[in-house]
Formats: C-alpha cells, sequence, structure tokens
C-alpha cells in the first residue's frame, strides 16, 4: 500500500529555477505525486519544455517569468502565483547562479561578488519572505525550502561568493524553522553535490573532473535532477510534518570520502 502521507493532491508547489535540472526534478516528481505546479525560470525556451513536461503529469501547470534578484519581480511573482493557483503550500527556494571565470579570490570581480550575492541570497531571501507571508496569513502551515550547496561545508577554492550565498540560505533557514515552528511551517537545505546541470555541465564533464573528481565520488557517478524528487516529495508532504531546521546532503556520499 502506498504511504498516503506522501501524496500531494490538493497541494501547491512553487519552485524558483524550475525550468530544469535539479529545480525540474523537483517539481517534476511533485506534479507526479499530485500537486500543482507552478515553475520560476529566465529562459524562455526552457520555461516552454518544462511546461510541456510537467503538464504531461496532468497536473495545474504555471509558469512565470522572474528574476529572484529583483524584490520587485518576487512580489508580483507571488502574487500572480497565489491569484492563479489559488495558495502556495510548499517553496523550494531553487534559482542560483555560479561565478563566472574561477579567479582567484585576489581577483575575484567586486561586480560578480555581487552578481552572485543578488540572486543566490538576496533571492532566496526575497522568496522565502514572500512564501512565509502567505503561509502564516493562511494560518494552514506549510514547507520552505532552499538549495544550498556542498559548497557551503567544504573549502571552495575560487568561489568563496558561492560558497558564502549558501553558508548564508542555511543559516537563514535554521533560524525560520525557530521562528515559524509555532505556525507549522517548515523551513529546511538541499544540500547538492557535483550534479549535472547546464550551469556545471562544462566543468563537470571535462578532462579534469573527469579523472580527479568523478573516483572521488563514491556512487561513481555524477548527480542528476531526478535525484531530487524525492527529497522534494517528502519535504512537500504530511510526511515531513515535524522534520525541519535540517540540512539534507545529496551528493552520492562525497563529502563523507
Amino acid at each position: 500500500m502506498a504511504n498516503k502521507s506522501l501524496d500531494l493532491t490538493g497541494k501547491v508547489v512553487l519552485v524558483t529555477g524550475g525550468n530544469g535540472g535539479i529545480g525540474l526534478g523537483m517539481a517534476q516528481a511533485c506534479a507526479e505525486a499530485g500537486a500543482d505546479i507552478c515553475i520560476w525560470g529566465n529562459n524562455p525556451k526552457k520555461n516552454d519544455e518544462a511546461t510541456a513536461k510537467l503538464q504531461s503529469t496532468g497536473r495545474k501547470i504555471l509558469t512565470l517569468s522572474c528574476d529572484v534578484s529583483k524584490e520587485e519581480e518576487v512580489e508580483k511573482g507571488f502574487a500572480k502565483t497565489v491569484e492563479v493557483m489559488g495558495k502556495v503550500d510548499a517553496c523550494f527556494a531553487n534559482a542560483g547562479v555560479s561565478g563566472s571565470g574561477g579567479k582567484p579570490f585576489i581577483e575575484m570581480d567586486t561586480a560578480d561578488w555581487h552578481r552572485v550575492i543578488g540572486v543566490n541570497l538576496h533571492g532566496a531571501f526575497y522568496t522565502l519572505r514572500a512564501a512565509a507571508r502567505h503561509m502564516v496569513q493562511r494560518g494552514e502551515g506549510g514547507r520552505l525550502a532552499v538549495t544550498a550547496s556542498t559548497a557551503a561545508i567544504e573549502g571552495a577554492p575560487r568561489a568563496q561568493h558561492y560558497a558564502a550565498t549558501k553558508g548564508g540560505v542555511i543559516s537563514m533557514t535554521r533560524g525560520l524553522a525557530v521562528e515559524l515552528a509555532r505556525y507549522k511551517i517548515t523551513a529546511n537545505s538541499i544540500l547538492p553535490g557535483w550534479i549535472v546541470t547546464d550551469m556545471t555541465e562544462k566543468r563537470i564533464h571535462g578532462e579534469g573532473f573527469m579523472t580527479k573528481v568523478l573516483p572521488r565520488v563514491p556512487m561513481r557517478r555524477w548527480g542528476e535532477g531526478t535525484d531530487f524528487g524525492g527529497i522534494a516529495v517528502y519535504i512537500a508532504s504530511d510526511a515531513s510534518s515535524y522534520h525541519t531546521g535540517d540540512t539534507f546532503v545529496i551528493d552520492g556520499a562525497y563529502t563523507l570520502f
């Protein structure tokens, strides 16, 4: 017998950066578990492709263009999501960018620092704040989750701006878990390891990563977006109602080896 606590029928799930990679893996699994889905993304072609894929589940799908680094776009996007979908039960703040160029820290561009902070940290703040306001006002609880990275718990050379944002969202999420528990709202972080996405594909398929990094992954493969479907369904479901403030490391045991 299927575990009914993992049935998302009647729930609405919002995934930022949900038009590809980890975000699409989350959205797809939640739709297959019965949830209606809203995804935010900036690439029109990827948005259309993701919409077509998600619509094959038979669930209600809404796709919006939203730059999460801009507060006004997040506010408008969230209002539109609620207007069309009626509510948001679970919000996955997944949108993110990496640094450009891989420059040494002493040569890191200030503009690039602010770009990464703007999307990864400010964007997560704007998104989670909008979702938390909505959930508190509804009074029916909810789920907040953010995609961090194992870069937050390792030394990440030439990626200090990226690592700083991911460490920041973990700390923010822990604070949310404590503050919002009284409203039956949970908050958790997801820490991916080396995952095949548009952001990482060229790097991890390069000779250096294939010969030096992949052998250090005990599972002996790179992660895929679909590897995040199970954790998304669990977090969005009633099964996780008492599980909050956690950091879910999904990296094929890379950080342990």
